[in-house]
């Protein structure tokens, strides 16, 4: 009984730490959506908040300054995506196909200027890198925004910008500016994300290393209905499957003998896929989600 808890405890703390970045980014992921912007851009935003991260803390051995630098980097990345669809009236879904694809192709070139290598930065310290700091930032940031968004004025204004723009802008209210404070949060955010893969679940950026989180966390944002706390909550069954996947890896089951270990790591996105295919249709997203929308009209 003693051995079972302490597993169980074990299991609930990897899956609070693996979960942490997903939590970040689908937070980022319900400040867009729930203003109407659709945000397929997640995955890059967290790539290029890890790698930053990554660099910053190793620079300054500041797991601080790495944090807050990866999300500046996730944020300016935002600019160049909001710049886009709500500037030049670009594809939401094209455009964040292409920040996604910038991402994944400036972080190994700018290692390459910085350390003539394109995988990885530094190895960081035991002292540059988180222990515990962005899990408990990333539960109370859910719980204020759960809190923002449904009894605030703020909150109330960003889900009408995601439902009825129109009513919104007849009422005074910039829904293309709103937009524009929605995306550069959610860069922000995951930004955030991406930090705590690089320096708290890690020990400095590895290429590629989101390796899909960010489609995970759109995921969670899906089945939790574009809703704060269930969102996390998805974030914690993903965050589960995770933790389970690794402890899986090389333990014979069931008679079967040792699993291959790539099906093991498949488990995650195959969650991922059965989760989407039972759910994504009961979900209803913000009935203005993806359409673009001007103040004039």
């Amino acid at each position: 009984m003693t051995a079972f808890l302490a597993y169980a405890a074990e299991l609930l703390g990897a899956t609070l730490r693996l979960a942490t970045p997903l939590i970040f980014a689908a937070l980022g992921g319900l400040l867009s959506e729930r203003s109407g912007v659709i945000n397929i851009a997640l995955e890059g935003k967290m790539l290029i908040g890890a790698f930053v991260a990554g660099v910053c803390a190793a620079a300054t051995g500041s797991p601080w300054l790495g944090f807050l630098a990866g999300g500046l980097a996730g944020m300016a990345m935002a600019l160049v995506y909001a710049t886009a669809v709500l500037g030049l009236g670009a594809d939401q879904i094209v455009a964040g196909t292409g920040i996604n694809m910038l991402a994944a192709g400036a972080a190994p070139f700018l290692g390459k200027i910085l350390y003539d290598v394109t995988g990885s930065t530094p190895a960081l310290t035991m002292a540059s890198r988180f222990h515990l700091a962005p899990l408990p930032i990333a539960l109370v940031l859910s719980a204020l925004l759960a809190g923002w968004m449904r009894w605030s004025a703020g909150g109330l204004r960003l889900m009408v910008a995601g439902e009825h723009p129109a009513a919104l802008a007849a009422a005074g209210v910039s829904v293309k500016k709103l937009r524009l404070a929605a995306v550069l949060a959610a860069g922000f955010l995951a930004g955030l994300g991406g930090s705590s893969l690089a320096i708290y679940l890690a020990s400095g950026y590895s290429r590629n290393m989101t390796a899909g989180r960010g489609f995970i966390a759109l995921a969670a944002l899906i089945l939790g209905k574009w809703r704060p706390l269930p969102a996390v909550f998805a974030c914690l069954l993903f965050g589960l499957c995770d933790a389970v996947q690794i402890r899986l890896q090389g333990v014979a089951l069931m008679g079967f003998g040792k699993v291959p270990v790539q099906f093991i790591q498949m488990l995650p996105y195959l969650v991922t896929i059965i989760v989407l295919a039972g759910f994504v249709g009961k979900a209803e997203a913000p009935k203005a989600l993806g359409l673009a929308f001007k103040d004039h009209e």
